[in-house]
C-alpha cells in the first residue's frame, strides 16, 4: 500500500482486494441505541464495573441483582434494530469481500442485518445456559418465566426507565424482592450465554478466529477500543503475520500502534460511504440509501 494514501482510501483498497476479516465491537452498535463502555457514550454514562463470573456464581444476591437488571434491559436489547453500519457489513459479506465477522458484541445485530459467517466471540444475550446440565434455551422463554414470577415488581420497575448498560442490563440499585428462576430440566443456575468478565472464551472459538485472521488478506476493526485481550490478540496476530490492520473507531484504541491505518469517525457514516465506493449501495425512491 502507498504510504501517502488517506486512511479511508486504504480501507476501500483492502475491501476491493477482498478476503477481509472483520472484528467488531460495541462502537458499532451505539447508533442502534446500545451504549458502549469506553467510547464517547460509555465514558459519560457508566459508573462501576460489569458483573464478573465469580460474583455471579458465588452470590445469590448478585444473581438476583443481575437478573433483575437484565430482565428490564432485555426489552431494550430485543427492541434494538440494526443500523447503517450493520447493514453495510452485511452487504460486504454478501458481496464476498469480507471472509468472516468476529464480533465482541452480544446483541445479535449483525445477524439481524442479514450477515452470515458471524462468530460471537463473547456469546449472545439471545440464549440462556444452565451451569449444571449445560442445556441452552432461547432468552424469550426465560423472559416469559421471569415476567410470570415477577408481575408486580416488573410492572413497577419498568416505569423507572433506568439507563441501559452495554451488557444489556440496566443501572438499577433496588432489586430486592426480584424472584430468580432456575433451569426447568435440572434446577441448576441459569446464566446468559455470554462470556462474563473473569471467564474465558472457549478455546475452540478462539482458535477458529485465529484461523480466520491467518487466512485473510486484511483485518478491519470496527468500533472496538481493543481494551480487552479477547479482541486485541487478533490485531497482534495479524500484525505478527504482516497482515494489514485497519481500525475504524471513535477514540483511540489499544491497537493503534499496530494499525496500517486508522479512522476516528462514526461507524454508520463511514461504512455507508465505503459501501457506496464499492458499488454496493444505491438510492431508494425516498432518497435514503439502500445496501444490496
Amino acid at each position: 500500500m502507498e504510504s501517502n494514501q488517506r486512511p479511508f482510501g486504504i480501507l476501500v483498497e483492502v475491501f476491493r482486494h477482498g478476503n477481509v476479516a472483520i472484528l467488531s465491537g460495541a462502537g458499532l452498535s451505539t447508533e442502534s441505541g446500545i451504549p458502549d463502555y469506553r467510547g464517547p457514550s460509555g465514558q459519560a454514562r457508566r459508573a462501576g464495573q460489569p458483573m464478573t463470573y465469580q460474583e455471579f456464581t458465588g452470590s445469590d444476591t448478585a444473581r438476583q441483582r443481575y437478573w433483575a437488571r437484565s430482565h428490564l434491559g432485555w426489552r431494550h436489547v430485543t427492541g434494538a434494530a440494526p443500523n447503517a453500519g450493520h447493514r453495510a457489513v452485511a452487504a460486504l459479506r454478501r458481496a464476498g469481500l469480507a471472509s468472516g465477522i468476529i464480533t465482541q458484541n452480544v446483541d445479535g445485530l449483525h445477524q439481524a442485518a442479514g450477515a452470515a459467517s458471524v462468530t460471537e466471540l463473547h456469546g449472545s444475550l439471545h440464549r440462556v445456559v444452565c451451569l449444571s446440565c449445560w442445556a441452552r434455551s432461547p432468552r424469550e422463554e426465560l423472559d416469559a418465566r421471569l415476567r410470570a414470577a415477577n408481575p408486580a415488581w416488573t410492572g413497577a420497575a419498568a416505569g423507572l426507565e433506568p439507563a441501559v448498560n452495554p451488557d444489556g442490563d440496566v443501572a438499577l440499585e433496588e432489586t430486592a424482592g426480584f424472584a430468580v428462576v432456575d433451569c426447568l430440566a435440572c434446577g441448576g443456575l441459569l446464566k446468559p450465554d455470554v462470556v462474563f468478565f473473569g471467564e474465558n472464551v472457549p478455546r475452540p472459538r478462539v482458535e477458529s478466529c485465529f484461523s480466520l485472521v491467518s487466512s485473510s488478506s486484511a483485518l478491519v476493526v470496527l468500533g472496538s477500543s481493543l481494551t480487552v485481550m479477547s479482541g486485541l490478540r487478533y490485531v497482534r496476530h495479524a500484525s505478527s503475520l504482516g497482515i494489514p490492520v485497519v481500525i475504524v473507531n471513535q477514540g483511540t484504541t489499544r491497537g493503534d500502534e499496530l494499525a496500517t491505518a486508522r479512522l476516528d469517525a462514526p461507524l454508520g457514516r463511514t461504512l455507508t460511504a465505503l459501501a457506496r465506493e464499492l458499488g454496493l449501495a444505491g438510492s431508494r425512491a425516498d432518497g435514503s440509501l439502500s445496501l444490496t
